[in-house]
């Protein structure tokens, strides 16, 4: 089994196993509940990879949600965005 990202759901930005070829991923929640994730291909070009989206979004929302968390990593990173948004405001 490899690890594949999740998105949405209790799991949401975190890698967990999955078989190779499982269509769907059940995931514990607490003790007694779980949580159900499809597979979906993500592709750019001839690249591609396999994640796993939260039953309750679509395959837009899960987009959406990976750009915005990708654009608070670029501010909050060191040496981020947000430096480079004060440096270009100060020259105004």
């Amino acid at each position: 089994m490899e690890n594949y990202l999740h998105i949405g759901g209790g799991k949401d930005g975190l890698s967990y196993p999955a078989p190779d070829d499982a269509e769907t991923a059940q995931c514990p929640v607490v003790v007694t509940d779980k949580e159900t994730y499809a597979r979906s291909t993500l592709s750019l070009g001839d690249m591609s990879i396999v994640v796993y989206v939260h039953e309750s979004m679509t395959v837009e929302q899960a987009l959406d949600q990976l750009v915005e968390h990708y654009k608070a990593w670029a501010v909050k990173r060191p040496g981020g965005r947000r430096l480079f948004w004060r440096k270009e405001k100060s020259q105004k």
